[in-house]
């Protein structure tokens, strides 16, 4: 189902010129009523009469997290404090956090986008969603929220937690779309496990998975457990939240709402916009956000674009999966790491869970060393006949064929790294502490 046809299978030209007009006018409005991109235009000589095409974007400058921290909380209100109607900000643990106004045409945005998210998995009126991403001034829970309520579906505001409660529920209402982090989909399907719970036999057919990097082996997980599709979505709160890009059912890349949200890769070190089809860190404008409008913000989220047809009928560009983060990267002993490399090294290893944690440290030598804990299935690890030696070995071997550097590996039952109902920790790195 395509929630809105206008916008999502428009043709690709008529986008570009609407994309142009928002951006221009975005431009401007930003140049006269917010003082920091003013001042950051001035300081690059560009003023927005020198925006005359979707290219001269880049004469733009950058937005960071830094600069989010910085004019925190209303520094970058691109309206009167009277408009703003909700506020949210980042659940980061450290530093300033980010804050996100919104007025209400923000908010008929966001139902919009995460409207447009939830039928890309096949989301009707019909559907009831189980909404176990956390509510509060995290995005997830309110994004997933108001979505549901745009497409016009029964919504069960669960938020994270209580999870014999969540079982409970959704077993009784008949939940059909469950959203919350694949890592805590994975936790209640344990949960069910040992409960005797059995997930297929539910009327639970679509889950929309996000916040927290995840594989396809963990999607292969997931859908074992429940019997149902599960599907990744993307969104950052500096954003709007989640409902910036989706997958469609033909799970080939997630779509960008692009009349809403431009996107550009460009080299993390240069800032040089990349072609079309090159990795590199995405990059985001808020083409219609009224609150907290953001020119180029800097994601720091690596992938690449791709502009081929989709069966499913949207022509907006497709993101691939998330390779990982530019300032999530371990570099140990001078080799560029992305914990998102070794999930994706675990995917054809019978015998091992998606779980996993990396605890890098300095060694005697103070040279770097790491720890890759991995936790093996349940009936591969009780089985005594069962060679857990050689499967130590073969995933060292896996580990230094594709990360270029030795990791030594620590087999462990199940059940043994902790779980998270919200995003989870899959580095411990000690050379910080």
């Amino acid at each position: 189902m395509i929630f809105n046809p206008e916008y999502e299978s428009m043709d690709g030209n008529v986008r570009k010129k609407l994309q142009f007009a928002r951006l221009k006018n975005l431009t401007e409005k930003l140049y006269e009523d917010v003082p920091f991109y003013r001042r950051k235009m001035n300081e690059l000589g560009v003023k927005p009469k020198d925006i005359r095409s979707l290219g001269d974007i880049a004469k733009l400058p950058f937005t960071t997290k830094d600069d989010l921290r910085e004019t925190f909380p209303y520094g970058l209100l691109a309206c009167a404090r009277s408009q703003i109607e909700e506020v949210h900000m980042s659940s980061g643990t450290t530093g300033v956090p980010v804050v996100d106004a919104y007025t209400k045409r923000d908010i008929e945005i966001w139902s919009e986008a995460m409207a447009r998210t939830l039928a890309g998995a096949g989301g009707t009126k019909d559907d009831t969603v189980q909404n176990c991403y956390g509510y509060g001034l995290f995005t997830g829970g309110l994004g997933a929220h108001y979505g549901a309520k745009a497409l016009g579906a029964n919504i069960i505001p669960m938020s994270s937690g209580n999870t014999q409660r969540q079982l409970m529920v959704m077993q009784s209402f008949g939940s059909t779309i469950l959203t919350c982090t694949p890592s805590y989909a994975l936790f209640m399907a344990e949960e069910a496990e040992e409960a005797g719970i059995d997930l297929k036999t539910l009327p639970l057919k679509k889950g929309c998975f996000g916040a927290e990097p995840w594989s396809e082996n963990m999607r292969r997980e997931i859908e074992e457990h429940y019997g149902m599709n599960a599907y990744d979505i993307y969104g950052l709160t500096e954003i709007i939240g989640p409902g910036v890009a989706f997958e469609c059912e033909v799970k080939d890349g997630l779509h960008i709402n692009e009349d809403l949200f431009y996107p550009e890769i460009i080299d993390p070190e240069t800032g040089k916009v990349l072609p079309e089809g090159e990795k590199g860190e995405l990059v985001f404008t808020t083409l219609t956000k009224e609150g907290t409008p953001l020119l180029r913000y800097r994601t720091r989220d690596v992938t690449f674009l791709r502009r081929d047809s989709c069966s499913c009928g949207r022509t907006t560009v497709r993101m691939n999966r998330l390779f990982g983060r530019t300032d999530d990267m371990l570099i140990i002993r001078g080799v560029n790491v992305f914990p998102s490399q070794i999930e994706q090294a675990l995917i054809e290893i019978e015998g091992t869970d998606p779980h996993y944690l990396i605890v890098v440290d300095r060694g005697p030598t103070h040279l770097d060393e790491v720890e890759l804990q991995v936790e093996v299935k349940k009936e591969f690890f009780s089985d005594e006949t069962r060679d857990l030696e050689g499967l130590r070995n073969k995933i060292e071997t896996i580990m230094k064929s594709k990360l270029m550097i030795g990791v030594k590996v620590k087999l462990v039952e199940p059940k043994t790294i902790e779980r998270s109902m919200g995003k989870s920790k899959r580095v411990i790195d000690k050379r910080k502490i």
